[in-house]
């Protein structure tokens, strides 16, 4: 089983997910080399067909409003977007306030506080660290 559930939405829901996510990946303006990896991890996960992938990736040139990504998105696919745009905003190393007012946004249209952003926040550092853990003990920490 797989510690997800991305994979369970409909087609419908995991191609708006991913819409969603390259709305977040471009609010600066640029795609980083971190943005990219996450973007193209999270659409494994989500297990698009191919024709699919291709259509989303178009996204990351021209990206979509925040208002037709979250058009028709079920409750269940906008709380696990907002989770992965809590982690896309912050791969970089910080959430500048236009992605904060983004994720505000998605998490009132899927009726969750603010508080929910923060407790995001703290999730993605707690994985950070264990992930940097892995490394140290593989004496691979720069």
């Amino acid at each position: 089983m797989l510690p997800d559930q991305l994979h369970e939405l409909s087609t419908d829901d995991r191609f708006s997910y991913a819409k969603l996510l390259a709305h977040l990946s471009r609010i600066d303006g640029e795609l980083t080399f971190e943005e990219m990896a996450l973007f193209e991890s999270r659409m494994g996960t989500a297990m698009l067909p191919p024709s699919l992938r291709k259509q989303i990736r178009q996204y990351l040139k021209q990206p979509p409003t925040l208002e037709s990504a979250l058009k028709d998105m079920s409750q269940k696919a906008g709380k696990l977007a907002l989770r992965d745009s809590v982690l896309m905003s912050a791969i970089d190393g910080e959430i500048d306030d236009d992605e904060l007012d983004t994720l505000y946004l998605i998490a009132e249209k899927f009726d969750m506080d603010k508080s929910s952003i923060s407790r995001l926040v703290e999730w993605c550092q707690r994985g950070w660290s264990w992930m940097k853990e892995g490394l140290e003990i593989l004496d691979l920490e720069e």
